[in-house]
């Protein structure tokens, strides 16, 4: 993993991008680390990235209590909204692929509005399984330079990994539920639990039924993980 800041992040993809370098971008959090450890596709295509930040106070924390210097967290979200802002700025053609037609339309319709001058060169839903090789082909010939991918761990991770040489764009982003957050289908934790590691707790009150055994488990596996490895380097 990366262990840079948000401002060290931004900076290298875009010099990255301006040398025409193929960046693929990958977030982790504590779910992520835990699955990759019993689903080898999603292990080899996280390690395929070229920057993989840390999104996620759980595993900036446990890495701390590693010995590991983390400055700070660089959520996906975020990161999104600054590459979106560079974007925009430096001309840079993007697409937005993912979640339900609603839902990305009013994202595209967002940021086109949140980010004068961002040129969107194309956007999709996320329900392309049937056909995954048209979804490629039309981001290959929208131009794009950017691509954002808004759907659920681990599909998004194996679909860029899968197809990643057929994109024809220069970067690459998973960005999750992002979408979903950007168009107000779902709130964001208030900035105070997301500084205390809480932002699962948030989620889990918004979707209790779905999310609760979820996060259980994995941040209990976690755990776990994270007190093997203290007792094996002390």
């Amino acid at each position: 993993m990366h262990a840079g800041t948000m401002d060290e992040t931004v900076s290298l993809i875009a010099d990255r991008l301006e040398a025409r370098e193929f960046t693929q971008h990958v977030v982790v959090n504590v779910a992520k680390l835990v699955h990759m450890k019993r689903d080898r596709a999603l292990a080899e295509s996280v390690q395929a990235c070229d920057v993989i930040n840390i999104d996620g106070m759980g595993v900036v924390w446990g890495a701390r209590m590693l010995g590991h210097d983390v400055p700070e967290r660089v959520a996906g979200i975020d990161l999104f909204c600054r590459l979106l802002e560079a974007a925009a700025h430096q001309c840079w053609p993007v697409y937005l692929l993912g979640a339900t037609d609603a839902v990305v339309s009013k994202t595209v319709e967002l940021v086109t509005k949140n980010y004068p001058g961002l040129r969107v060169a194309g956007y999709a839903n996320g329900y392309f399984w049937d056909d995954e090789e048209a979804a490629v082909t039309a981001i290959r010939n929208s131009g794009a330079r950017l691509l954002f991918v808004a759907i659920t761990s681990p599909k998004k991770e194996t679909f860029i990994e899968r197809w990643k040489n057929q994109l024809g764009v220069d970067f690459v982003m998973g960005v999750g539920g992002t979408f979903d957050v950007i168009a107000g289908k779902v709130r964001r934790a208030p900035v105070w639990m997301q500084r205390c590691g809480l932002e699962w707790l948030f989620r889990v009150s918004q979707e209790p039924n779905r999310m609760w055994k979820r996060y259980l488990v994995t941040n209990a596996q976690f755990a776990v993980m994270l007190a093997k490895a203290y007792l094996a380097r002390r």
